[in-house]
């Protein structure tokens, strides 16, 4: 939770909140909502969740985030049917988890996609070309150099809980 809280702090919009218990989640999307800011939750990582339509509705009618980010086409789904901006997240290591992931983009329709590794520029270049879709870049992006390779490539954003990159760029 001490990232949680440092985030507050930052003049950063957008944070991501995963790896916590779904008990916590109403409290801190309140929180952070009262904070000006607007909470992604990353439905595969909260503990006690289930990732299927039931619970995506879940958190989409009682918690109410911004948006919601998952390698699920069938939560992306739900959560775009729920007006809830959705991120699609996808592991592209090699040429045919690329082909895989673009077909899954499609039938989504997500209003995001997410690509990790995010140190890969070519394949978030590929992934802007190929979907049309905004990208953020994560994973593995330790440094203000991967930071700007990845924006350089055509990345919307970054996600990363390098507290150490976000002093970089914050703008306050």
């Amino acid at each position: 939770m001490k990232d949680f809280d440092k985030m507050l702090k930052t003049s950063f919009e957008y944070g991501v909140i995963l790896n916590v218990h779904i008990n916590m989640l109403e409290s801190l999307v309140d929180y952070a909502n009262r904070s000006g800011k607007k909470m992604f939750l990353h439905a595969d990582l909260i503990s006690g969740l289930k990732t299927d339509e039931a619970g995506t509705e879940y958190l989409c009618q009682k918690i109410k985030p911004y948006g919601i980010i998952s390698t699920k086409g069938s939560v992306v789904m739900a959560a775009k049917q729920k007006g809830v901006v959705a991120t699609q997240r996808a592991f592209i290591l090699d040429s045919s988890a690329l082909e895989r992931s673009i077909k899954i983009i499609s039938k989504t329709d997500p209003d995001y996609v997410e690509v990790l590794p995010g140190v890969v520029p070519k394949v978030i270049k590929m992934v802007i070309e190929k979907t049309g879709k905004p990208v953020f870049a994560g994973g593995l992006i330790d440094t203000a150099e991967e930071v700007e390779a990845a924006l350089a490539a055509g990345a919307s954003a970054i996600t990363t809980s390098n507290y150490e990159l976000w002093q970089i760029y914050d703008e306050k």
